[in-house]
């Protein structure tokens, strides 16, 4: 699979998603209407190695990783724990092949949050993630939720 047919799948299927470029990545958020600055992660796609983030090895020619944050409850379920939070440059204490190719597993640094990876999935790959890829949307819809009251209740505080 191509990127652009990633992004797209979700642009299109996914309401109230928009399309950024951020920190040496790009990602999907949900941002309705563009309401917040930024909005909540959905998924996003890394093309190159970053300062804390080597372990998977993205800067090989025509290697990204797709990453998505899904809840806790089912990250468990598909790796049996949440792993602690890794020191700075490290990754989680899990024994698992970063570098491989077209596997979900979970990320290299943040999978103490339940985030998973995908190295350059294959379209079979991108199908079983499309299950994984609307929870993470579900999820980001809650905390968008969340920060609207959190950021109205800061904007009523003020007056």
């Amino acid at each position: 699979m191509q990127q652009k047919e990633i992004f797209d799948w979700c642009l299109q299927n996914l309401e109230g998603t928009v399309f950024t470029k951020n920190w040496g990545e790009h990602g999907v958020f949900y941002n309705p209407n563009k309401t917040l600055k930024k909005g909540v992660y959905v998924l996003t796609i890394k093309e190159k190695d970053g300062d804390n983030d080597k372990a998977s090895n993205c800067s090989r020619d025509g290697v990204f990783g797709v990453n998505i944050g899904i809840r806790r409850d089912t990250f468990i379920e598909m790796f049996s724990h949440l792993p602690k939070r890794p020191a700075a440059g490290c990754t989680v204490d899990m024994i698992y092949d970063f570098t491989e190719i077209d596997k979900i597993m979970p990320h290299p640094v943040y999978a103490w949050m339940g985030w998973l990876r995908v190295l350059s999935p294959s379209k079979e790959t991108f199908n079983k993630l499309k299950p994984l890829i609307r929870e993470s949307y579900a999820y980001a819809q809650e905390k968008f939720k969340k920060r609207l009251k959190k950021e109205g209740a800061i904007h009523e505080n003020s007056l």
